[in-house]
């Protein structure tokens, strides 16, 4: 028996239909509110996330200062990291929105998104218009039949044209293969920045109320009786971790309603089917999570109490509720080995240095960060790969902030067989530079294993788009930006994977190795930077067999940075001569991925950043050479 009433009442529902007469049953009472649910997409740093904050802001939701982004790492890069949850109330709509990531390392964070939700706001930037992240996110939309609201942001750039970027928009859809009515897609003008949005570009506006009103028109309605009144069904598509909790499942519900203390049944295609008990549930409410008994269909809830619980799995209360489709997550392109600090100066800044505890942490990370895979075989190392040089840098940087010391081999492209083939992953490549610096970048990518697929002159710049493989642009980008002065800016994306291009010859310079312990000098410095790039500071600690600059010869150089001057008791203008030196080459965790050759490690400490050779001393990097298996 049961009584539904339509949307904006209060609903009893006693399941009488589609009842297991083994379980207990029980009536319930759950207002059936209007629910929306979108995701918001773009290319990185085109404006989501400020775009979010602002309605967040507008609706009360948070105040001035708050933002999506709370991660610190978030918040110094400047980019999205991790997608995250937030629910906005508007005209008695309940607005479920999903920041996602637009850097391209992170793109299976979005794809998981998309299958949660009803529709996306792809926002553009007005000057940039479409790039490459954009094509990827909005393709995975069509597929999936969302209809798209675009937000073309930033109109007030000098440089922006709103209208060529609403061509370019429509002719990506087009090209992705959309329906006329995708293609038929609503368009909102915006100032994320300032809080702003307008239907026509030369309407007057003061706030984003034209943004939500189209949200409103356009988004489709994610709760109903209907839907309510059916039998249990859920699927997480992120995970989170609370120190308390446990693993927990960030899940949309599309049927019926689920309730705090229910048995519930996980099924998944490659498992057996298990049983286990909702502990905790949450709804989102603006930014923080709110406790809750109950929630019903179309809504996003947070759940605790299923340790073993993974994405795409479908959560019911009967055993024979058909799954649903089940969601895959991106393969990862390359690898790397994690191992324990060994260098001379180790263990003076970290707090947890042993293999058991990099072993723990690698182990709670792959509990939420499912783009990642470890393998802890070896026993002495770990060989952990990711979706790119960002994604894998990022759990770095989190390591040595939480005190960790460890060091890293060179990152190395995963290689597939397909149908007796080597293959590897490729990537599409999107340039944006001034003309005079085009003939650099087609040289350094043609060398490099990259092809030219096209060319667009837009005056002062032109946009090249390359294809190729990942291995040919490991370690590119820092000799990008040196190559256009700062002025050019690169985008790529992983297309699949494809037959192997063949042998790559990427570096071009040396390492200039420090062949003894102490204090490096001014003066020794001085002389030593003629030879190539330095990587360190006069007062700064060396050891032997540490990398403290390249040589643009292209060969290894062992050198003496703590040599002084001999002291002698003439002075003159003649003997005595001033020592400037050339800022450095600041080491970063990015910088050194992609810098370091096959025989050097990166050592990450939470204080500092250094480059050394596998073998410290020149005698057993002799003998290394000679027994090339000797090491890892």
């Amino acid at each position: 028996m049961r009584s539904i009433r339509r949307q904006g009442t209060l609903v009893f529902y006693q399941a009488m239909c589609h009842t297991d007469f083994t379980r207990p049953q029980r009536a319930f009472s759950l207002y059936i509110m209007d629910i929306k649910n979108i995701a918001i997409i773009a290319h990185v740093d085109h404006g989501k996330t400020t775009l979010t904050d602002a309605l967040l802001r507008q609706t009360g939701a948070i105040g001035e200062g708050v933002s999506m982004d709370s991660n610190t790492l978030e918040q110094e890069r400047g980019i999205t990291i991790y997608s995250k949850n937030a629910s906005i109330m508007y005209k008695d709509t309940k607005i479920n929105i999903v920041d996602t990531p637009g850097h391209a390392d992170f793109g299976s964070e979005v794809e998981r998104v998309l299958r949660s939700i009803d529709s996306v706001m792809l926002v553009i930037d007005a000057q940039e218009g479409p790039m490459p992240q954009t094509r990827f996110v909005l393709k995975k939309s069509l597929e999936l039949g969302l209809n798209p609201i675009v937000v073309i942001n930033k109109i007030d750039k000098p440089a922006a044209d709103p209208q060529m970027c609403e061509v370019s928009t429509l002719e990506l859809f087009l090209e992705l293969g959309a329906s006329d009515e995708q293609a038929n897609f609503p368009i909102v003008y915006a100032i994320g920045r300032e809080g702003i949005a307008k239907r026509k570009i030369e309407d007057e506006s003061k706030d984003l109320t034209p943004l939500l009103d189209a949200i409103l028109e356009y988004v489709p309605s994610a709760a109903t009786a209907e839907n309510v009144a059916l039998p249990l069904r859920l699927q997480p598509f992120n995970l989170a971790y609370d120190n308390f909790l446990g693993r927990m499942a960030i899940a949309r519900i599309y049927d019926g309603v689920v309730h705090s203390g229910d048995t519930i049944y996980i099924s998944n295609p490659d498992k057996e089917q298990r049983t286990g008990k909702i502990t905790k549930l949450f709804t989102f409410n603006g930014l923080a999570r709110a406790e809750q008994n109950e929630a019903g269909a179309g809504d996003i809830v947070l759940l605790a109490g299923m340790p073993d619980i993974e994405i795409g799995e479908t959560i019911s209360v009967q055993q024979d509720v058909e799954m649903l489709p089940i969601i895959a997550v991106d393969e990862p392109t390359i690898s790397l080995s994690f191992l324990v600090n060994n260098s001379p100066f180790a263990g003076r800044e970290g707090k947890y240095v042993t293999t058991r505890q990099i072993r723990e942490y690698l182990e709670r990370e792959l509990e939420i960060n499912v783009g990642l895979r470890v393998d802890f075989s070896a026993g002495d190392y770990f060989t952990v790969s990711g979706r790119g040089g960002l994604h894998v840098a990022i759990l770095i940087e989190n390591m040595r902030r939480a005190g960790y010391e460890l060091q890293v081999s060179q990152p190395q492209v995963i290689f597939h067989e397909e149908n007796g083939k080597k293959t590897e992953p490729f990537e599409k490549v999107v340039v944006d530079v001034p003309s005079r610096y085009q003939g650099s970048v087609i040289e350094r990518l043609g060398t490099r294993g990259l092809v030219m697929t096209g060319m667009q002159d837009n005056g002062a710049t032109v946009r090249l788009t390359f294809e190729g493989p990942t291995r040919g642009l490991l370690g590119y980008r820092n000799q990008f930006v040196i190559d256009t002065k700062g002025e050019g800016i690169l985008s790529s994306r992983v297309i699949g994977f494809k037959p192997y291009a063949g042998e790559i010859s990427k570096r071009s310079v040396g390492s200039m190795v420090s062949m003894t312990t102490g204090k490096a000098l001014g003066y020794s410095l001085w002389g030593l930077q003629d030879r190539g790039v330095l990587y360190i500071t006069p007062a700064t600690e060396v050891y032997e067999g540490q990398v403290i600059g390249n040589t643009s010869r292209g060969e290894d150089m062992t050198v003496n940075p703590t040599k002084n001057k001999n002291l002698t008791n003439i002075r003159s203008s003649g003997t005595d001569d001033a020592i400037t030196l050339i800022p450095p080459y600041e080491l970063t965790i990015e910088r050194g991925l992609e810098i370091m050759s096959e025989d050097e490690y990166l050592e990450i400490t939470p204080k500092s950043i250094r480059l050394r050779k596998r073998f410290l001393t020149d005698s057993d990097r002799a003998k290394a050479r000679r027994a090339p298996h000797a090491g890892k």
